[in-house]
């Protein structure tokens, strides 16, 4: 999938917005629009791979990535390994109020856990963003850590855990 046709139309839609304003407002779209280009591309590509999330969670099978190839996003529909996988982990069920809505997270970690991440995905067959989602959806649903003892406190150590707003 070119997404150039997509940056072209919201830099056309730009430069006639500001078409009224006159020459030098219309040279700071066109200016502004070249400038948004890397911008609006990786947006664009979030919110295929958003889309693409969603589709495999809802599918039973097959799953949908999107593979970048150079400028191109290609939309790639694959099965799920022959092989019987193991037990399914069960979704949790819906909070009260939760309309099924999906929201964004920015996750840090080390490198050396991502590309562990990014292997374990591959080697079933899906994204990177599925594999997190199961991954968390089986520690939600797992019993709560404890807390942390008193002296793991004392020593300057961070304290995780899960949180619901």
């Amino acid at each position: 999938m070119d997404l150039t046709p997509y940056l072209e139309s919201l830099q056309a839609d730009l430069s006639a917005a500001a078409a009224p304003g006159g020459p030098d407002t219309a040279r700071a779209a066109e200016l502004l629009g070249h400038a948004l280009e890397a911008s609006v591309r990786l947006a664009l590509l979030q919110a295929l791979s958003d889309a693409t999330a969603e589709i495999t969670t809802r599918l039973h099978g097959p799953v949908v990535d999107v593979r970048l190839r150079g400028r191109e996003a290609d939309l790639v529909v694959s099965h799920a390994p022959a092989e019987p996988a193991p037990d399914p982990i069960p979704a949790p069920p819906p909070a009260a109020g939760d309309g099924g809505d999906l929201a964004r997270l920015t996750l840090r970690m080390p490198e050396s856990l991502k590309a562990h991440v990014e292997q374990a995905a591959a080697a079933e067959g899906i994204s990177v963003n599925a594999w997190l989602v199961r991954a968390v959806t089986a520690a939600a649903t797992a019993q709560p850590p404890s807390p942390p003892s008193a002296a793991a406190t004392r020593r300057g150590r961070r304290i995780t855990g899960f949180a619901q707003a």
